[in-house]
């Protein structure tokens, strides 16, 4: 009785935990709730309170289809200005508002929003008062000078700056300075700004160059412990993935510690970073705007430029995708850990080279589903030795465990003499009872960095495995998306059971079949917990990505194969264990009757 009353708790408890992850499927499948806000005089409490509502998915972007409304209108208007110039490179679009110098507006050539046809390329960078605001600008602090501002309509000598034409932005001042930026672009994301201020008056004067970064939260992407969103750099030698938005809404203002060699804001699949040059040490801030806007700036140190001098400061920005492969390639150019953009975590040493041979797979193979099967089917591959290693030790462990039965019982008084006992039955069978264990543990971070590495990796955006058009996002094959094509709109809370798809299931099932052939050594009622186990997790897991259901799906039938070969290599584990399970069945039988 008291097992079937167990049982049915756990039973319970199960189902509770279903209903519960309806909060969790909110967070995956995000719901509109926050307004656009104008107010600046927010205080610290407002902000955290604001940020804490707004909803944000898993790659970012605006979820309230007011805001994203909103955010098409405003476009239209704030881009049909005259007052700009046209950037053309081969991997990034936009222009440059020459009201302000500011860089506002930049699109991907390479990367869309969704996987329709029509779709638009996908948006870094949007204007000031947008609700998407990003945006990058460059300028002079200076004090009782006449200094550039945001209202500042700048001179520019070309119209569309291409990665062969850099452009030039002029503005005097009519007090005999002459500011200037120079911005130029390579074929990659990189922005160059050379700012200059010619003094052609007749004292010296003292200036500071700067140049920042500024955008909302509100298109963050999620900050979860296996991929960090949000604040980010290198300061000193230390990459920073410790500050969030809530940290900045708290302090108002956060300056770490160290020289920066670049500093911006992240999310899963982009970046936005400013580098200041190379032989400076410019102070920098993370700030809170209020209105779910923040800012890094870096500004550089007071510098008196003497009459008829000029001073020159030339800064960058990397307004772009979080592409491993071309992150690498500036840090290979001298700048310090800038692959560290993409948090790869302890195991980054071997994360790296499986993306690099899951790359090398997919320009084999041309699909990414079968790209990933085939990785996986690799790291089982060199991981089998490892596990048959401990399954040989499990083994012989099951071999020995009559004769330390019959010690322990021997000496069930004597608890000295018993391990002395058992310590000597090893050297005599020459079993490791650690070596069982080890083996498992070295396989966890290799598993685990395959893992980190399809979560991370921007090659698995939008890329398609049969019925599966991204697998980034979670299976679509579900009974929600059937219903939702007939008019049929599945409320939040039903999407728990309505949202399971297909990989998901086949989770559960062989997930399942592993845990079943499994060396069990549990009592009756921990057994029956197991059981059900699988099943929960293909609920809990069917929003995650596709294309990590499709692994885990993979590693799962690999498991089961491998056990299969395992136990026929090793029968009396096999008959041991079976013997065990009778025994404790029967046991259980006899107290219950």
């Amino acid at each position: 009785m008291d097992n079937q009353r167990n049982l049915i708790l756990a039973i319970a408890l199960s189902f509770l935990l279903l209903l519960g992850w309806t909060s969790a499927m909110d967070y995956l499948y995000p719901q509109p709730e926050q307004a656009l806000v104008e107010d600046r005089a927010d205080t610290p409490t407002e902000q955290a309170s604001q940020a804490a509502a707004t909803k944000h998915s898993r790659t970012g972007g605006l979820v309230d289809p007011a805001m994203r409304a909103q955010e098409v209108a405003d476009l239209k208007v704030a881009l049909a200005s005259p007052d700009r110039v046209r950037i053309d490179a081969p991997r990034v679009a936009g222009s440059i508002n020459l009201r302000g110098g500011v860089i506002d507006d930049v699109v991907l050539k390479g990367y869309n929003e969704t996987t329709k046809n029509d779709s638009e390329p996908v948006r870094v960078f949007s204007p000031n008062g947008t609700p998407a605001q990003q945006f990058a600008q460059f300028g002079w602090v200076g004090s009782n000078l006449k200094v550039p501002g945001p209202q500042t309509l700048w001179q520019t000598d070309g119209k569309v700056l291409t990665a062969k034409t850099p452009i030039t932005l002029t503005h005097d001042n009519g007090e005999g300075l002459i500011f200037s930026i120079r911005y130029s672009i390579d074929d990659q994301y990189m922005v160059t700004a050379e700012q200059s201020v010619a003094n052609t008056g007749g004292n010296p004067v003292v200036v500071q160059p700067f140049g920042l970064v500024n955008r909302t939260s509100r298109t963050a992407s999620e900050d979860l412990w296996i991929a960090h969103s949000g604040p980010i750099g290198v300061f000193g030698d230390t990459a920073e993935y410790d500050i969030d938005y809530e940290d900045i809404d708290e302090d108002q203002r956060v300056s770490p510690e160290g020289r920066t060699s670049w500093v911006g804001f992240t999310d899963i699949y982009w970046l936005a970073a400013l580098v200041p040059q190379d032989d400076t040490a410019p102070e920098t801030t993370f700030r809170a705007m209020g209105n779910e806007t923040y800012r890094a700036d870096m500004i550089y140190d007071a510098t008196t430029v003497p009459a008829g001098s000029a001073l020159t400061v030339s800064s960058r920005l990397y307004a772009g995708a979080k592409e491993s492969v071309v992150l690498d390639s500036y840090e290979d150019a001298g700048l310090q850990k800038f692959g560290l953009a993409i948090d790869w975590g302890w195991f980054r040493w071997f994360e790296k080279p499986m993306l690099w041979l899951l790359r090398m797979i997919y320009d084999a193979v041309g699909n990414f589903g079968i790209a990933i099967i085939g990785l996986t089917f690799i790291v089982r591959g060199l991981m089998f030795p490892i596990a048959q290693k401990g399954f040989a030790s499990m083994a012989e462990m099951k071999a020995i465990q009559p004769k330390m039965k019959a010690i322990q019982e021997k000496y069930k008084d004597d608890k000295q003499k018993q391990q002395q006992e058992i310590m000597e039955l090893y050297k005599k069978e020459k079993v490791n009872p650690v070596a069982g264990c080890l083996p498992m543990l070295l396989q966890i971070p290799v598993f685990f960095a395959l893992y980190k590495v399809l979560y991370l990796a921007i090659e698995m955006r939008h890329r398609q495995f049969l019925w599966i058009e991204d697998l980034s996002a979670p299976d679509p094959a579900n009974l929600a998306n059937a219903l939702s094509l007939v008019g049929i709109e599945v409320p939040q809370f039903l999407m728990i059971i309505f949202g399971l798809g297909v990989l998901a299931v086949l989770l559960g099932f062989t997930m399942w079949l592993t845990f079943k052939l499994n060396p069990s050594q549990m009592d009756p009622m921990q057994q029956k917990i197991f059981d059900i186990m699988p099943w929960i997790l293909m609920f809990v897991m069917a929003p995650f990505a596709a294309g990590l259901l499709l692994y885990w799906v993979t590693s799962n039938i690999l498991t089961v194969a491998q056990q299969k070969y395992l136990y026929s290599k090793h029968p009396q584990l096999r008959a041991a264990i079976e013997e065990e399970k009778a025994k404790k069945a029967a046991e259980a039988a006899k107290a219950g009757s």
